[in-house]
């Protein structure tokens, strides 16, 4: 019995001996990392992380053990900016670029592989954004007596248009209960037509907006009520269904 006991205490004494100096044998880590140790003299610890370079910590192998294996990370370079992630007013774009050669055996780590940057979205179509749309039910159109039509002026055949879809999404107190507007509701679709002009230019309407964007509206015969609608889509030479609606 007296042997083992012997015998244990002096395998003990040997690994501390072997140990005291900070062998990083099989304990090299990347990065910085407190956990990656090993004992050293004096009852200290030494590091076996990259990171124990910069420290000045490093275990008395590490270079020897670690740095002639080490593979520090390779980036290739940036790539191009995106757009801006809005096409009217602030948003952002954003790079990226890619590792050629990840770190191995405690190399340097990667850099930063991502980008992002402000940005001011300057589409040609953003002054579109802006207007204000003013409506009328399609009636108007069709009555000799619309008083938007002028005095004397012969009804002519209209040339072909196109047709705005919106998806209502605010509709003022004021309009509910009144005339044609009563029928304009939350969430509900209206669709509005673009009549061609006398030129033979491509007709355009103030206030169609962008697609997927928030703009306004006004009822051009019923004072107050106004709201907003988002644009779902146009469609050229059609014919909106009743209650149908038109550009003023």
């Amino acid at each position: 019995m007296w042997g083992l006991l012997l015998s244990g205490g002096w395998l003990l004494a040997t690994s501390y001996l072997v140990g005291a100096t900070g062998s990083c044998r099989h304990r090299c880590c990347p990065g910085r990392n407190n956990a990656c140790w090993a004992p050293g003299a004096r009852r200290a610890h030494c590091y076996c992380d990259s990171y124990c370079v910069r420290t000045g910590d490093c275990c008395e192998d590490y270079h020897a053990t670690c740095r002639h294996a080490a593979v520090g990370c390779t980036v290739g370079p940036w790539g191009p900016w995106s757009r801006c992630s809005s096409p009217c007013g602030v948003g952002s774009k954003a790079r990226s670029r890619q590792v050629t050669v990840p770190p191995q055996h405690g190399g340097e780590p990667c850099p930063d592989l991502k980008q992002r940057r402000g940005c001011l979205g300057e589409h040609p179509t953003c002054g579109t954004a802006k207007e204000v749309a003013k409506i009328l039910p399609d009636s108007f159109s069709r009555d000799f007596r619309d008083p938007w039509r002028r005095a004397g002026r012969l009804l002519l055949e209209e040339p072909s248009g196109y047709c705005g879809y919106f998806r209502l999404t605010q509709v003022g107190p004021l309009c509910h209960g009144r005339a044609w507007s009563r029928h304009l509701r939350r969430d509900k679709q209206v669709c509005v037509k673009c009549r061609g002009g006398t030129s033979h230019r491509r007709p355009h309407c103030v206030g169609h907006g962008l697609q997927g964007a928030r703009t306004f509206w006004v009822a051009a015969s019923v004072l107050g009520c106004q709201g907003s609608w988002v644009q779902e889509g146009l469609r050229q030479g059609c014919a909106c269904p009743p209650p149908a609606l038109i550009f003023v």
